[in-house]
């Protein structure tokens, strides 16, 4: 397997966005020899038609960008937010919506992955190439975050993130808490990472506006979290883990 590498980006907020951050990752992407980009929800504020054509005017200016998960001003953007799996040489990503209109409680911003949603995503992951790199992407941390600044509270969160392990994941790319993560899911034989995205809004969580860098090869995953300086994006924190699935 050939070196692969993402793009990760998450919670634009575009009406929220911080300009100079958002025209700055843009640069920075733009000179990156990458594999695809993955942007892994919340790309407005408050859903407006004119930040939904932000939001897609700058995804296009991407190259290799593909939206996963953030219904009538999303779909007229960019489609069906439903589930998608995108493939090439070495790489398989699968994505769900973990985002909800409506739930039988207050806080309806609080994500849900229903069972066929996991059944249907590891069974993606499950019966991808061997020797891919399998990510599964959703907005919502499929468990909770030691330490975060808010929580995701996913109903069925910790059943998919077991399923997503056990189907032989690597990577569970989510955002929402607008923090940069990295850390392994205890289940099966513990290497499935979830890894999150911080923000490049102004709601910042105190966590300066970043975006994540991945790179994997046959041995090993690092996730380089960048962060906005005020000019250009520089490296935050680098996590490394190893990619051996048994």
């Amino acid at each position: 397997m050939s070196l692969i590498r993402l793009a990760h980006v998450s919670d634009i907020h575009f009406g929220g966005e911080h300009v100079g951050a958002v025209a700055a990752a843009a640069e920075r992407i733009a000179a990156e020899p990458l594999d695809l980009i993955v942007a892994s929800g919340d790309l407005t504020q408050f859903g407006e038609c004119a930040e939904f054509d932000a939001a897609k005017r700058w995804l296009e200016s991407l190259p290799h960008a593909r939206v996963f998960t953030p219904w009538n001003r999303y779909r007229q953007a960019f489609g069906e937010p439903s589930a998608g799996r995108y493939t090439k040489q070495g790489l398989t990503v699968v994505s769900l919506n973990s985002a909800r209109g409506a739930q039988p409680r207050l806080n309806w911003s609080k994500g849900q992955v229903s069972a066929r949603q996991a059944r249907d995503a590891a069974a993606a992951i499950r019966t991808a190439p061997q020797g891919d790199l399998k990510i599964v992407s959703c907005h919502h941390p499929l468990e909770e975050i030691t330490g975060g600044p808010m929580t995701a509270k996913v109903w069925g969160g910790g059943a998919a993130a077991r399923a997503f392990a056990e189907a032989g994941a690597d990577l569970v790319l989510s955002g929402h808490i607008h923090v940069p993560f990295v850390h392994a899911f205890p289940y099966a034989n513990g290497r499935t990472q979830s890894v999150g995205a911080g923000t490049l809004s102004v709601r910042e969580r105190g966590c300066p506006p970043s975006f994540n860098l991945i790179e994997a090869d046959e041995a090993e995953i690092r996730v380089i979290a960048l962060q906005f300086t005020g000019s250009h994006f520089e490296p935050m924190r680098t996590w490394a883990v190893s990619r051996f699935q048994t």
